[in-house]
C-alpha cells in the first residue's frame, strides 16, 4: 500500500512540475517579468537584480522541468527529491511573502495558463512540501523505470528541446499564447465584467493620442494594424524600415495602422522627429503591452476588436492582407 501511495505521489508531483514548468516555458518573458515585479521595491527591493530577470527565470524554468522529468524516471531520486524540497521552500517564502504582505496579485506559478492568488499558491507548495517529505522517507519504493543511460538522454532530449523552445519563444513569439490577447479572442469580450466580481482579463486597455481617447473607435474599427512598440528606447533600431513597409501595405490595403508605445510624450515626440513613421504614436499602459505583445516591436491584427493575427516585426512580410 505504501509503494502504491508513493508512486501515485511521484507521478502526480513530476506531472505537475513538468506541466508548471512548460506552461513557463513557453513564455519565457512572462516569467522574467513577473520576477522583476518580485524584485521590484515595492516586493523584495532587490532592483539591482532586474537585468538578470530573464536568465534567473530561465534558469528555474529549466530546473522545475527537469526535475520533474526526473522524478518520472526516478533518475537520481535522492538527490532530485531534495532539489524538489529546496526548489518548493523557496517558492513558499516567496507565496507566502507575496500573499502576507498582499505585493503580488498573481504568482505566476503556471504563467498565464492558471491563475492562482499568492494564497492559493501559498497552500498549493504546502500540499507539494507533503508530498515529497512523504516521497523523501518512502523512497525506497521509488526506483529508475528505465536504464541509466536511456535516462541520461532522456533528461539530455528534454534539456535541448527546451533550449529550442526558450529560443523559438525569445526570437519569434511564444509558441503557445495563454493571455486574453491570443488569435480567436475578442477584446471587447474580454472587457467585460463578470458577475462573479472578478477583475476582467482586459483591463487597462485604453489608447489614447496626444488630444483624444481613441479606444472605442479603434475597437469598432473593421480592420486595425496595432503595432507595439512598448519602450520607445529599446525598440530594434532594425525594425523601423520594415515597419514603415508593412504601414503603407496595410493602409493601401484599407487598415488604421497606429504605433502604441508607454514612453512619455518627449521621447515619442523625439521619435516622430527622428524616424518620421507614417502612422501617430498612441499611449498604452505599459503592463497591458507587455501582456498584449512579446515582442518589442510586435504586431497585432484585430477586426472589429477580434484578434485575427499576430506576429514579430521580422514576419511582417507572411502577413497576407
Amino acid at each position: 500500500m505504501l509503494k502504491i501511495i508513493t508512486q501515485l505521489f511521484r507521478v502526480f508531483t513530476g506531472a505537475l512540475f513538468i506541466f508548471s514548468g512548460f506552461v513557463k516555458l513557453v513564455d519565457p518573458l512572462g516569467s522574467t517579468y513577473k520576477f522583476e515585479e518580485y524584485f521590484g521595491a515595492d516586493v523584495l527591493n532587490l532592483e539591482f537584480l532586474i537585468p538578470y530577470a530573464l536568465p534567473f527565470a530561465i534558469l528555474l524554468i529549466l530546473i522545475e522541468l527537469l526535475l520533474g522529468v526526473a522524478l518520472l524516471l526516478g533518475y537520481k531520486i535522492k538527490a532530485t527529491l531534495w532539489s524538489l524540497f529546496g526548489i518548493t521552500i523557496f517558492f513558499l517564502f516567496l507565496t507566502w511573502y507575496s500573499a502576507f504582505y498582499d505585493k503580488v496579485t498573481d504568482c505566476g506559478c503556471f504563467g498565464d495558463a492558471i491563475t492562482l492568488s499568492p494564497w492559493e499558491t501559498f497552500y498549493k507548495n504546502v500540499i507539494f512540501i507533503g508530498l515529497i517529505l512523504w516521497m523523501l522517507i518512502q523512497q525506497k519504493h521509488i526506483k529508475p523505470i528505465l536504464s541509466k543511460t536511456i535516462n541520461k538522454w532522456i533528461l539530455f532530449v528534454a534539456w535541448f528541446a527546451s533550449f529550442y523552445i526558450i529560443y523559438q519563444a525569445l526570437s519569434s513569439l511564444p509558441l503557445i499564447d495563454f493571455r486574453a490577447y491570443a488569435v480567436g479572442k475578442n477584446i471587447k469580450e474580454g472587457m467585460k465584467y463578470k458577475d462573479d466580481g472578478e477583475i476582467p482579463p482586459v483591463h487597462d486597455f485604453y489608447l489614447e493620442s496626444e488630444t483624444d481617447d481613441l479606444t472605442e473607435s479603434i475597437l469598432n474599427a473593421p480592420k486595425v494594424a496595432l503595432i507595439v512598440m512598448n519602450k520607445l528606447d529599446q525598440t530594434d533600431k532594425e525594425a523601423w524600415e520594415t515597419l514603415k513597409e508593412f504601414s503603407e501595405k496595410a493602409t493601401a490595403k484599407g487598415y488604421l495602422v497606429y504605433a502604441l508605445s508607454s514612453s512619455g510624450s518627449d521621447l515619442v515626440a523625439k521619435t516622430k522627429k527622428d524616424k518620421t513613421p507614417p502612422f501617430d504614436i498612441l499611449f498604452c499602459d505599459g503592463t497591458t503591452l507587455k501582456t498584449m505583445m512579446r515582442a518589442n516591436p510586435g504586431i497585432l491584427i484585430l477586426e472589429n476588436a477580434n484578434v485575427v493575427s499576430k506576429f514579430h516585426w521580422k514576419n511582417s512580410d507572411k502577413f497576407q492582407f
